[in-house]
């Protein structure tokens, strides 16, 4: 951490904590500095330092900036910049003041608490409302870029404490010219959240992010996900054979509506499922607020300062969620 705070600070960047550490890459907080004593809370994705020098880690890095430098969304993660130095690729990236859904998740187990169902059901609508705009988003030619995410899970959706939820980490999306891909011979992705046909090496379009999506639902909802195994091939077996359950016998409230919504996404035959992520959003929202009054990014904002125990610096206790 010293030496990159050296690297860095020739850049303007001061370079504050660890936020998440992968295989390949580590992201930090930081502040970028400017003139008139402008600063900037930002977040600086780069890769490690062993795979740095090697060509394909870098164009897989330089490709996924390339996709989301135009990807300008309320709920994706916004990236502001590629730069290079010291031999090091980065990207300077949004920061999310909260905590991704798997933090959020873990924090509920711990006190053997359910999420709201409501709230659940809006968690999810806003990252389908986020692969909307992602998977029909064209180029400056006007060609469909054919955006598949292909990594939908709880660490790469964020949860800001004002209520915002935000898809990030790009980082194996596939894209047209973009983003070098061999489906068909390897899997990308985490394996207790592919897509069917992820998880039998078959070429993927957007209908492949609807699965995992709700998977992230089911999970928000019973607090576990169902086809998770120790055994990584194991997990994928059970995304290809494992029964799916009616998931009111497992949760009482959840209601005719949203078991609907939850079998329809889970649905293998990609043709069977929802086709596009929009349909997702619209089922979603005809679910919350079809009775008239919804969750909102403010209630949302409330229930995870409260489950997660976060106070503004000098100010008075949150309420508790109604």
């Amino acid at each position: 951490m010293a030496s990159i705070k050296h690297i860095f600070n020739e850049l303007h960047y001061e370079m504050i904590r660890t936020i998440a550490e992968g295989g390949m890459g580590v992201v930090y907080q930081a502040v970028q500095k400017g003139a008139g004593n402008f600063r900037k809370v930002v977040a600086v994705k780069l890769i490690r330092e062993e795979y740095s020098t090697i060509p394909e880690f870098q164009s897989n890095f330089i490709g996924e900036a390339r996709l989301v430098a135009d990807l300008i969304h309320t709920n994706i993660v916004q990236t502001y910049h590629l730069g290079q130095i010291g031999g090091q690729y980065f990207m300077v990236m949004e920061f999310v003041n909260g905590v991704n859904l798997e933090q959020f998740l873990e924090r509920h187990r711990a006190m053997n608490r359910p999420l709201p169902v409501d709230l659940a059901a809006f968690i999810v609508s806003r990252i389908a409302r986020g692969l909307t705009y992602a998977h029909q988003k064209r180029d400056s030619e006007g060609r469909p870029l054919g955006i598949v995410h292909r990594d939908i899970g709880p660490k790469n959706i964020m949860l800001a404490y004002e209520g915002d939820v935000k898809l990030t980490d790009f980082g194996i999306a596939k894209a047209l010219d973009l983003m070098y891909n061999e489906e068909g011979k390897v899997i990308a992705g985490k394996d207790e959240y592919l897509s069917p046909e992820q998880a039998n090496y078959a070429v993927t379009d957007a209908r492949a992010d609807i699965f995992p999506l709700g998977i992230v639902l089911a999970e928000l909802l019973l607090g576990h996900n169902i086809f998770r195994s120790t055994d990584r091939l194991e997990s994928r077996q059970n995304i290809l054979s494992l029964p799916i359950p009616q998931f009111g016998t497992l949760r009482s409230d959840i209601n005719p509506k949203l078991e609907v919504i939850l079998q329809r996404a889970l649905q293998r035959d990609r043709e069977d499922r929802y086709q596009t992520a929009y349909d997702v959003l619209n089922a979603l929202e005809v679910y919350l607020y079809s009775d008239g009054y919804g969750p909102t990014n403010e209630k949302l904002g409330v229930y995870l300062k409260e489950v997660m125990g976060y106070r503004e610096p000098g100010s008075a206790p949150s309420p508790a969620p109604a």
